[in-house]
């Protein structure tokens, strides 16, 4: 025994040899027991980092080397310094749409992320419930989808905002007549209605008659949103009453030809400089830029300013800043100007800035929180912030290369700049020292567990292989579980969806057609809706069982029973007759 136990003793298992670098390492366990997965923080948030584009280095005749190296690190500071001062040196990108990206909204806690598109559907984003593998939208809505089952008109989404004051509600715009107040989960609210058509007035009619063109909300009014449309109206509505506006502005154009119409497309409502009433400021097709008092009355505009853009472009990007004394107008002839409320005659500065709102209309300009830049897309792909004294580029960096940015906006409790592009992506911009919560929020979280059931696109139907829910059926129950294929032949029963079943012990259960939901039984008809036995009796005979209790005791005639006239007839003899007869013969023989 001691011999064998000193034999085992020399016996040693041989270990495979790995390399350092060998891919195999990362499948051979370092422990045992239940090891736990941290986050590398920041390392996901250094994966977000947007590239630092150098500016092309530019040639001069007389330059030293000292010189060139000591601009080149000059420039390199200036992108450092630019990167840090401005919200743009990570991002996170979110491709949740099939077309273009026109317009994108922030609720006032910067919680939940709307971006409506060319498609006709808007995206519901919460950063609370996305992760770094699982950037997508939790819910889309269509505001014209009316039934699943019922085909509907899809319309493109002109305008997307929330509320200033709360982020329960937003002001929907779409290409219809009709603009609409949705729930943050987007439910709808208030559907404002169409008008008349057929009135050439257009103080007669209760809404617009055209295409709605964009909208925006009362700076202090949570009650109260304003709606520009091709009719040559400004509409304001209560969100409470939806039947009819609470006052329309009709912009009477004085170009030749137009017949005092024209077409809004830009409108912006702010605090006034004086800060006792708000303005409203708004854009037309004529090149026309007109100005109200926020308040009322709105029947002379307080400003107007024709020919302030190149009549017959479209003029689809305006702003107020944060204290109401300037506008800021991007129009469709290239170029963006500065006004002055106080003085609004003419422009104070313009610069030259390539436009696309002649393939994107809804393409924005918008000033930051606290008015100190000017931010706003272009036909590159570039974002570009400007100075608002000059309106010279303080920053210009590439968002989607060679596709145009179309929509913009600078959330104020985020520090976050998002855009929306034409190739139907959403990029949200951040800096991890500068911004909160937000998409800083979404890459700090661990990322989650990829699981097939993720992707609703490959998920597959267990219904046709019999393994559902229905294969219950409850008596009296609805199913609105809607089915997408139904199993062919075999022996099993009928489901409520009128679909033949594969399971062989589904019971049969009696098919309902659309007659049988809109005919009540029979029994139902006798209980609940009153005197309905009245239906399946003759009309005659019931009046004449009523014949002599009518004629004894009269309800309705009594008080004339006994001054009731007696009803006499003339007594005719024959001979009256026979004279009636000859008159007439004697008459006709005389003619």
């Amino acid at each position: 025994m001691s011999g064998s136990d000193s034999d085992s003793d020399d016996y040693r298992v041989a270990e495979a040899v790995l390399a350092d670098d060998d891919p195999m390492r990362a499948f051979i366990p370092k422990s045992f027991g239940k090891t736990t997965k941290e986050a590398n923080v920041a390392a996901q948030i250094e994966q977000t980092r947007r590239p630092v584009d150098k500016p092309a280095p530019q040639k001069r005749k007389k330059a030293a080397s000292d010189s060139e190296d000591s601009d080149s690190d000059d420039s390199e500071s200036d992108d450092e310094d630019s990167s840090e001062t401005f919200p743009i040196s990570h991002e996170m990108v979110l491709k949740t749409h099939e077309r273009a990206v026109t317009s994108i909204a922030l609720d006032p806690a910067g919680s939940r992320m709307l971006t409506g598109s060319l498609d006709g559907t808007v995206n519901f984003h919460d950063f609370a419930a996305m992760t770094p593998t699982t950037l997508r939208a939790f819910k889309t809505v269509d505001p014209w989808e009316t039934k699943k089952s019922a085909s509907s008109d899809s319309h493109p989404i002109q305008h997307l905002e929330f509320s200033r004051h709360s982020g329960s509600v937003f002001l929907c715009v779409t290409a219809h007549p009709q603009a609409k107040i949705m729930s943050r989960d987007g439910g709808v609210v208030t559907e404002f209605v169409k008008g008349d058509m057929y009135l050439r007035d257009m103080h007669n009619t209760k809404g617009h008659v055209g295409e709605v063109t964009t909208g925006t909300w009362h700076p202090t009014d949570q009650n109260l949103c304003v709606t520009a449309g091709s009719d040559s109206t400004l509409r304001i509505w209560d969100i409470n009453n939806k039947r009819s506006q609470k006052d329309v502005i009709v912009f009477k154009s004085k170009a030749a030809g137009s017949a005092g119409r024209t077409r809004m497309t830009a409108v912006a409502w702010g605090v006034s400089s004086q800060g006792n009433s708000p303005v409203l400021v708004s854009a037309a097709l004529d090149g026309s830029l007109v100005m109200y008092g926020g308040n009322g009355p709105f029947t002379r505009p307080a400003a107007e300013i024709r020919d302030a853009h190149r009549p017959d472009t479209w003029t689809g990007g305006i702003d107020i800043s944060a204290d109401g004394r300037m506008v800021v107008t991007r129009g469709g002839d290239g170029l963006i100007k500065l006004w002055d409320t106080r003085k609004f005659k003419q422009p104070l500065v313009k610069t030259e800035h390539p436009s696309t709102s002649d393939r994107y209309p809804m393409t924005n300009i918008k000033y930051s929180p606290d008015s100190r830049f000017i931010i706003t897309g272009s036909a590159s792909g570039h974002l570009h912030i400007l100075n608002p004294a000059n309106l010279r580029p303080e920053h210009v960096t590439p968002i989607t290369p060679g596709i145009p940015l179309i929509a913009v906006d600078w959330h104020p409790k985020l520090q976050q700049i998002l855009t929306g592009s034409a190739n139907a992506e959403a990029h949200v911009l951040y800096n991890p020292t500068l911004s909160n919560r937000g998409a800083l929020e979404v890459m700090s979280r661990a990322p989650k567990k990829r699981h097939i059931d993720d992707d609703p696109s490959l998920t597959m139907d267990q219904s046709q292989l019999g393994i559902s829910g229905d294969a219950i059926i409850v008596p009296g129950a609805q199913q609105q579980k809607h089915h997408r294929g139904g199993g062919r032949g075999g022996g099993g029963g009928v489901s409520a969806s009128g679909r033949t079943s594969r399971d062989p012990y589904r019971p049969q259960v009696q098919q309902i057609t659309p007659f049988m939901r809109s005919q009540p039984d029979e029994k139902h008809i006798e209980q609940n809706i009153p005197l309905s036995r009245m239906l399946h009796e003759d009309p005659r005979e019931a009046l004449l069982k009523y014949a002599d209790v009518a004629k004894k005791d009269p309800v309705f005639t009594g008080a004339w029973a006994r001054t009731q006239p007696v009803t006499q007839y003339a007594e005719v003899s024959d001979g009256e007759e026979g004279g009636e007869g000859e008159g007439r013969e004697s008459k006709r023989v005389k003619r």
